[in-house]
């Protein structure tokens, strides 16, 4: 894989959904759009706090491996997909990892 060229910005964004349909359908347009190289799916219970009143309530987080100079694009497109009026759009850098498997990341979400 030392063809492609290496992610410049290599991270994860962390979003979560109400239902696994939604967070199939955003997955699904994040890896077509060539926004997201990889999309994990994983159940979680969220507590929070919203409008006041403590709520406990069980989603789908969705793990997204991209390029961060991609971030703009990826959170616009998760916002239009998105039924909550807030989502959670967070980023976070990878700092290591494997060179090969940042490689394959940044050929993923390469235009």
């Amino acid at each position: 894989m030392t063809d492609a060229v290496p992610a410049n910005n290599p991270g994860v964004v962390l979003t979560t959904t109400s239902s696994h349909e939604e967070a199939t359908q955003i997955a699904q347009a994040l890896i077509t759009e060539n926004l997201a190289a990889c999309v994990n799916l994983a159940p979680i219970t969220s507590i929070y706090r919203w409008e006041g009143k403590i709520c406990n309530d069980e989603e789908i987080q969705l793990i997204i491996k991209t390029d961060l100079n991609r971030f703009e694009q990826l959170q616009a497109r998760i916002t239009q997909l998105h039924n909550y009026d807030l989502p959670e759009i967070i980023a976070l850098p990878i700092t290591q990892g494997s060179a090969d498997y940042l490689h394959w990341i940044a050929a993923q979400v390469h235009i």
